[in-house]
């Protein structure tokens, strides 16, 4: 049954047939082809015979092995290696299937070579999974053929491997490096000006050219008889909340993720971010209930918790409550803390509605409303109407832009911080905001 199931025949072997048959035919008006052509057909029986008896002999096979990371991260490219080697005393002709998960939608996957006996190889593919969850890979496929390349045999190997996709952990380390080499403006965080000092006292130390000489200490001055200052940092353990919006206005797709996996993705690296800078950070996820609540703790292990709640929050098809969201801070955060809100207003209808519950929350806290411009509206409006129905979208698309641009102006005037981004640029200005804020003492 096994070599039923492994047993296939080569595409060569029907070229073959072909010759043969065009033998046959062509000795109809030259009859001493028939005999040659019955000669043949023989030879590729019996070649077709020795051929199986390459490929099934004893001893003689393929291993291959597929290596997977523990965690794949979503929106990203993420490689996958296969290792191969042959134990046929000639030269095999491998072609390589692998049955990728079914998110991918990816069914042309062949990958051919050829080795020698006892040789290794390696290759490496990659893949962007947009789905948080459970991806299953299914046979790692080998196809082996001789020389020959009559029949080939099938090898399969590591079926319903299992790998789970979360929020983006290589976005996250990167920005873990660039914060603590302190390089968070090469990727185009810009510098903020420090405005006086952020209240938290460090040491004294020696003044050198360029300290600020309005921090110098006159006490220790005289002490060691040489210029001393007062050095600053900033404050630290303060309490910082990502609140993720998972109602259905999340749901709207660009490049393939939706706003709420931008948003999770970010609150992972921003996360990071503040725990490195010893901020406390926490997590709130919300829609029609309170799906997901993380006190604020300033421990770097405090990350995993954080990790396996955003793998797990998903989108409804509801509005979200945001009276139910201010009634919850109201209860849990008693101190005062930075609010970053990822959420989303496509009308500034929209917007009013929930207007009274985000100035309560301003009231107490730091907020930071994060909302998304439409890329594909502005793509539109920078293209050239060429008809009255082109024209008519153009101009309903910069109404939609310019209501975004209102609804950042109308939190502003009362006093709301916004950040107003695509959504591949989430992470950078969500970390600039939160460097400005600490920067200029808002907190």
């Amino acid at each position: 049954m096994n070599f039923i199931r492994s047993f296939y025949i080569h595409n060569i072997f029907f070229r073959y047939l072909a010759i043969l048959s065009g033998c046959f035919v062509l000795s109809y008006w030259v009859k001493p082809l028939y005999p040659i052509a019955w000669l043949l057909t023989l030879l590729l029986i019996g070649l077709f015979l020795f051929d199986i008896f390459l490929l099934y002999a004893p001893g003689q096979n393929i291993k291959a092995e597929r290596k997977l990371p523990k965690k794949l991260s979503n929106s990203d490219i993420n490689p996958i290696k296969i290792t191969f080697e042959t134990r046929y005393g000639f030269r095999t002709y491998v072609s390589i299937i692998d049955e990728l998960p079914v998110q991918f939608q990816k069914r042309d996957f062949d990958f051919k070579t050829s080795l020698i006996k006892g040789e290794k190889k390696q290759f490496e593919y990659e893949v962007r999974p947009v789905d948080r969850g459970e991806y299953i890979f299914g046979n790692l496929i080998v196809f082996a053929s001789s020389p020959l390349r009559i029949i080939k045999r099938k090898y399969s190997f590591q079926k319903d491997q299992m790998v789970p996709v979360y929020p983006s952990i290589i976005q996250m380390q990167q920005y873990d490096f660039l914060a603590i080499s302190k390089r968070l403006t090469t990727i185009g965080l810009k510098k903020i000006r420090r405005i006086g000092h952020t209240q938290e006292f460090e040491q004294i130390k020696e003044y050198v050219q360029g300290d600020d000489i309005r921090t110098l200490n006159w006490k220790a001055t005289a002490k060691q008889h040489q210029l001393m200052v007062n050095q600053y940092q900033d404050e630290k353990s303060q309490p910082i909340y990502s609140i993720i919006d998972t109602g259905r206005v999340m749901k709207m797709p660009f490049n393939e993720l939706k706003l709420l996996d931008y948003s999770i993705n970010s609150c992972l690296a921003f996360s990071n971010v503040t725990l490195k800078r010893n901020d406390k950070t926490g997590l709130i996820a919300f829609s029609k209930n309170i799906e997901t609540y993380v006190p604020a703790v300033q421990k770097i292990t405090h990350l995993n918790t954080i990790l396996e709640k955003l793998y797990n929050i998903g989108t409804a098809f509801t509005d979200s409550d945001f009276g139910l969201l201010y009634g919850h801070i109201k209860r849990k955060i008693t101190h005062r803390s930075l609010l970053l809100l990822y959420t989303n207003f496509e009308h500034i209808s929209a917007l009013r509605r929930q207007l009274p519950y985000l100035l309560a929350m301003a009231k107490k806290h730091v907020l930071v409303v994060i909302f998304f411009e439409n890329s594909e509206l502005e793509k539109l409006i920078h293209t050239d109407a060429e008809d009255m129905q082109a024209i008519y979208h153009k101009t309903i698309a910069e109404k939609f832009s310019l209501d975004k641009k209102l609804m950042q102006k109308e939190l502003e005037k009362y006093g709301i911080q916004t950040i107003l981004t695509k959504p591949e640029e989430l992470t950078i200005k969500a970390i600039n905001k939160y460097l400005e804020i600490k920067a200029r003492g808002i907190l």
